[in-house]
Parts: C-alpha cells; structure tokens; sequence
C-alpha cells in the first residue's frame, strides 16, 4: 500500500528519524538506540517511510542503511510555500503598522 507523505510524517517518531537520517544513513539498529522503543517498532516506521517514499534503502554487506530521499521532501514544501506566502503577507503588514506607529511618535 502507498502511503500518503503527510501521513507519514504526522508521527512524532517518524519525523525524528527523518531527521536523524536527513544527516547520514542509518541502520534500523542505530536508529533504535535514539529511542525508547523496540527495533521492531523503528522498522516498522521505516517501513511506513519507505512506502511514502520519504527514505531509501542501500544494503551495504549484511546491513541496510536507509537515507532520506530529499526530492520526496519538496512535496512538503511545496505544500507548506503556500502558508509561508500568507506569514510573509502577514509580517509584512506589520513591519508597515510599526513603521507607521514609529513615525507618527516622531
């Protein structure tokens, strides 16, 4: 089943092990040590990830070491340009309320 990327990442989990493999790939082993659950419950995870996409797979030797696939990721971004155009909107009127506020105490 393919999974929707915003799914994926609405878990607080599966975010920090986006994070922790935005930096460099991990195996599932490594990754568990970040956090209190079983290795099982982080491969379970990591399964979600891959299925969205979000992370991809290199088996070096006999481990598997899982990257994040950054271009995924521009899905999320592309989602999120949208709120960031009304903040800036948003920021922008109120730099000119100050601006205006400032003069007017002159």
């Amino acid at each position: 089943m393919r999974r929707d990327i915003f799914q994926a990442i609405a878990d607080p989990t599966r975010r920090s092990i986006i994070t922790l493999i935005a930096v460099h790939a991990m195996t599932p082993n490594a990754l568990a040590e970040n956090f209190n659950i079983t290795r099982q419950a982080v491969s379970k995870h990591l399964r979600i990830l891959s299925e969205c996409e979000l992370v991809k797979q290199e088996q070096q030797g006999r481990e598997i070491y899982y990257s994040l696939e950054i271009e995924k990721m521009r899905e999320v971004d592309l989602w999120l340009e949208q709120f960031r155009k009304i903040w800036e909107t948003k920021f922008n009127q109120l730099d000119q309320v100050l601006l205006t506020m400032k003069k007017d105490k002159k």
